[in-house]
């Protein structure tokens, strides 16, 4: 299925609550990508009622619990799918290492816990990441990195935010932290874009489609 419109529409919605609360209400800018999603897994087959938008702590190993934004769990009690939400436009040198840092220790909580059967599952869960990042001056431009007893791996060199995004989102999927994760680059309400096809929201959106299809018999009565 397709739903360019639907993404579209998220990116839109994104930006104009953006512009009309700032970061007050900084998590209500990704709710029409929830929506999205939302759509996506009751297209495929899932139960409105079985896909969580709230109250979304599940039990983790190195902390009690974690309150993932989409929690997807059948009527069997099955833990299917956990996704989480981010955004970043501007302040890029003071957040991008916080970002990378939540990402990986959500990543190693989630699936130690699963390791050691803190929740229910009937089979691995699928696990995503998709970040919204602003495609601006402030983004674009090459960061210095600082070298004072070490070289830095040279891809990093040369390198702006969006590039340095890229590069963790892409081995966010490469390590298997992560089922799959969505860099999703705009600078306005009518523009998105992907910077790389393995990272897409599009692969993103087939890749959580293709999961829940083949868990039909989850969700059967």
């Amino acid at each position: 299925m397709n739903y360019e419109k639907k993404i579209l529409s998220a990116i839109n919605s994104f930006w104009t609550t953006k512009e009309e609360q700032g970061n007050v209400l900084a998590g209500k800018q990704l709710d029409a990508f929830l929506g999205l999603l939302t759509s996506v897994a009751v297209d495929a087959g899932v139960p409105s009622e079985c896909v969580y938008l709230t109250n979304n702590h599940i039990p983790g190993y190195y902390r009690a619990t974690k309150d993932w934004d989409l929690l997807i769990i059948s009527p069997k009690g099955n833990l299917i799918a956990a996704i989480e939400l981010k955004s970043q436009v501007g302040s890029y040198g003071n957040n991008l290492n916080n970002r990378t840092e939540e990402s990986l220790g959500s990543s190693e909580d989630f699936w130690t816990a699963f390791r050691e059967g803190s929740f229910r599952c009937n089979q691995s869960p699928w696990l995503g990441y998709m970040m919204v990042v602003g495609k601006d001056e402030d983004s674009a431009h090459v960061v210095k990195v600082s070298e004072p007893h070490y070289k830095v791996r040279p891809e990093f060199k040369g390198a702006s935010y969006l590039d340095r995004y890229q590069i963790l989102c892409e081995r966010l999927v490469l390590e298997h932290k992560y089922s799959a994760v969505a860099l999703i680059a705009t600078s306005n309400k009518d523009h998105y874009e992907s910077l790389c096809d393995r990272i897409s929201i599009e692969s993103f959106i087939s890749s959580f489609r293709g999961h829940l299809l083949g868990l039909e018999n989850e969700f059967s009565k």
